[in-house]
């Protein structure tokens, strides 16, 4: 089936330029029946939230950032409707270019061209995911400069959406002294902060951490506490002396215009969860279990055909680049990231995303692999992938990783002909 009919979206026809995004990777997984019963609960309150989010919102989420060391009072944190929202006014804000990494999150770049912002990519290295080369990042904003451009603003992302990657620290620090250097604002994507495979071996630091009189932090609530239909995001504000203040009042001043409230009942819920009780920590904590154990079976299973791939770290992806296996490629009429994604979808019934939507070189064959897109059938079915002591052996596990490696192995080898399409 086709990606447009099985998303239930429209195809791209007569679109502007902002054209189908990949949609936010979720986790596959059935609705913690605790959030539900608090959802169900406040669904009896009719008043508004403000813009911005209201006290018990705001207290909550400075309690989830001082528990991950970065202390903010409400003053400085804002919530919204997901994190494009957020995205969206601090842009707004803030003007000016924006610089991004090559690639990143699809969702980045649209928002910047809807308010008619220049935004431009820099180059980064594949072990660094989010975070753009520092050395990058300074011959970026001199040629923009040269050409009569205004660099201000740099989003990245510590742990990375497409690839899974979390950048180290002493990379994290490289890039975030040269963007101070040059008077850029930083917007920290950090969505993916809670989805760390191995907390024990992989360190995550914050921008905020390091700069934390230019640093926004952005993480929107669907990455690790609540479900994917459900569009809930907070930012935190520089602290301490500056303008963190201001840029929060303007902030909201856009979101006001935009109507852009998360509903009361979504917000008592988002509280709920901000607050982190044992029900919500322990379903993150399997989650993140289980997506790591199906992010190292897909890593495995492009690295066994010859692609590359770097092992994820966070998140439910895994960016796979098929470069070494152009020649078998071409067999198949696979020539670039396009005909990637639409050969994996169409033909084998491998959903995926081309490089392209996150930025990258459209010539080069890379695709985004999501891993709750292997997980299949009924709400039980789906919870069971939770507590089985092997998830990879569950019927709906095992068939559709069959069906990827049938995919790629088939990729891999030339293509006789008068091969069908499924």
């Amino acid at each position: 089936m086709a990606r447009t009919e099985r998303d239930g979206a429209q195809p791209a026809v007569g679109h502007g330029p902002v054209r189908f995004g990949p949609r936010m990777p979720d986790d596959g997984l059935p609705v913690l029946p605790e959030l539900t019963a608090v959802l169900t609960a406040a669904a009896q309150r009719a008043e508004d939230e403000p813009p911005g989010g209201g006290s018990t919102l705001l207290e909550a989420a400075a309690g989830y950032w001082t528990r991950r060391g970065l202390p903010a009072g409400p003053d400085r944190i804002a919530a919204a409707p997901g994190a494009p929202a957020l995205l969206l006014a601090l842009t707004a804000t803030l003007g000016g270019d924006v610089l991004v990494p090559r690639p990143c999150a699809a969702w980045w770049a649209p928002y910047a061209r809807l308010l008619g912002r220049p935004v431009f990519h820099v180059p980064t290295p594949p072990e660094s995911g989010g975070v753009p080369d520092a050395y990058a990042l300074l011959e970026t904003v001199r040629r923009v400069r040269a050409e009569g451009g205004d660099p201000r603003q740099l989003v990245l992302s510590p742990a990375d959406e497409p690839t899974g990657v979390v950048a180290t620290p002493d990379f994290l620090h490289e890039t975030v002294e040269a963007a101070e250097s040059e008077g850029l604002f930083v917007i920290s994507d950090e969505t993916w902060r809670d989805t760390v495979h191995d907390p024990h071996r992989t360190v995550l630091l914050s921008p905020a951490e390091m700069l934390p009189g230019r640093v926004a932090v952005v993480s929107d609530l669907r990455g690790g506490l609540l479900p994917a239909g459900w569009p809930a995001a907070i930012a935190r504000f520089p602290t301490g002396p500056g303008d963190g203040g201001a840029l929060r009042a303007r902030v909201l001043d856009v979101l006001t215009a935009l109507g852009a409230q998360i509903p009361r009942p979504l917000a008592v819920a988002a509280a709920y969860a901000l607050s982190e009780p044992d029900e919500v920590v322990a379903r993150r904590t399997a989650s993140v279990r289980l997506h790591a154990r199906l992010a190292a079976a897909v890593h495995e299973l492009v690295v066994s055909v010859g692609g590359l791939t770097l092992p994820p770290q966070a998140g439910r992806c895994v960016y796979a680049d098929l470069s070494p296996l152009a020649d078998s490629l071409a067999t198949h009429g696979v020539s670039d990231a396009q005909e990637l994604e639409e050969r994996l979808d169409a033909h084998y019934g491998v959903p995926a995303s081309g490089g392209h939507r996150f930025g990258d070189d459209l010539a080069a064959p890379r695709v985004r692999l999501s891993t709750g897109d292997l997980l299949g059938g009924d709400a039980t079915e789906r919870a069971a992938c939770l507590t089985a002591p092997d998830p990879l052996e569950l019927h709906r596990v095992r068939g559709s990783l069959t069906r990827w490696r049938t995919a790629f192995d088939g990729l891999g080898t030339p293509a006789e002909r008068g091969e069908s399409v499924r």
